[in-house]
């Protein structure tokens, strides 16, 4: 599984088209498909992920939600119609950790082939750049020999335990994110609301043991009003209600979190969900007066 082997990548959309191009690179021969046509430089394009899967040996999925990835898998055109006996299938996507698990039996049972779960972290850059974290569950020999495929589209590559692990691992990941911002946004609108410069109070608080990457770069975007997405306030949303729906089946007490998601859901009600995330900065100022 290893380049130069036939690969198939499925979504095209701000992560997934990157992804698809850093594959490329690393000599892949892939071919692509996706809900709305983009073309991919070096690959070639099928307008199925049937056919897309047809002669690949590995494949990647990267799109929205949960019956997305269903569509995608089991669905008409879909990737079990074609995928082969032993091929490995990473979802990239960041969906139900309850549903992931349904649908590596239901691939395994129906086709022979195997899925990974590998939702990331790192962002549009992050995906540019090649250097996305994936976690990674699934099945231990799987996930070896997928190993040149995950590191051509990540730097830090870890496997979590069985299918569904890194679908558990990235819901941590968007609940530290999302308090994290919550916490960021809280305290720079109670410093001017005090009469304080929420940029010279950014700049204090990194020399200190605040510093974080929500401070560096969400705060910054607010601060500049840099609210073009990068990554959608609704995205988060969904992202928070898959914590959630973790959080309950586990048996956690978790008030941070559903604080966190109430939030969202308000921004995403009042029409702002389209913004990037860092726009919760906007709407704890708008709810706190200013």
């Amino acid at each position: 599984m290893a380049p130069p082997a036939r690969a198939a990548f499925i979504g095209l959309g701000v992560m997934g088209r990157a992804m698809a191009a850093n594959l490329v690179k690393a000599g892949y021969r892939l071919t692509v498909s996706s809900r709305t046509r983009k073309d991919v430089e070096g690959a070639v394009w099928a307008d199925s992920a049937a056919a897309a899967a047809s002669e690949a040996s590995i494949i990647g999925i990267c799109v929205p939600d949960t019956p997305d990835v269903e569509r995608v898998l089991f669905g008409a055109g879909g990737v079990a119609e074609t995928v082969a006996e032993g091929t490995v299938v990473i979802d990239f996507s960041t969906i139900s950790a309850e549903a992931t698990r349904n649908f590596a039996l239901r691939l395994k049972s129906e086709t022979g082939a195997i899925l990974l779960d590998s939702p990331v972290s790192g962002g549009p850059q992050g995906a540019i750049d090649g250097t996305l974290t994936c976690m990674v569950g699934g099945e231990a020999a799987a996930f070896e020999a997928a190993r040149p495929f995950l590191t051509a589209v990540g730097g830090t590559i870890t496997r979590l335990g069985a299918s569904g692990a890194g679908q558990i691992c990235k819901s941590a990941n968007q609940m530290i994110i999302s308090s994290t911002m919550h916490a960021v946004f809280e305290a720079l609108v109670l410093g001017r609301k005090a009469g304080l410069d929420p940029k010279v109070m950014r700049e204090a608080l990194l020399g200190g043991s605040a510093r974080s990457f929500v401070l560096e770069n969400h705060a910054l975007r607010w601060l500049e009003g840099r609210l073009t997405p990068g990554f959608r306030a609704e995205l988060m949303l969904k992202d928070m209600k898959l914590a959630s729906a973790a959080l309950a089946a586990n048996g956690v007490y978790a008030p941070v979190a559903a604080s966190a998601t109430r939030t969202l859901g308000v921004m995403v009600e009042t029409g702002h969900g389209g913004l990037d995330v860092a726009a919760l900065g906007q709407e704890i100022a708008e709810r706190s007066g200013l």
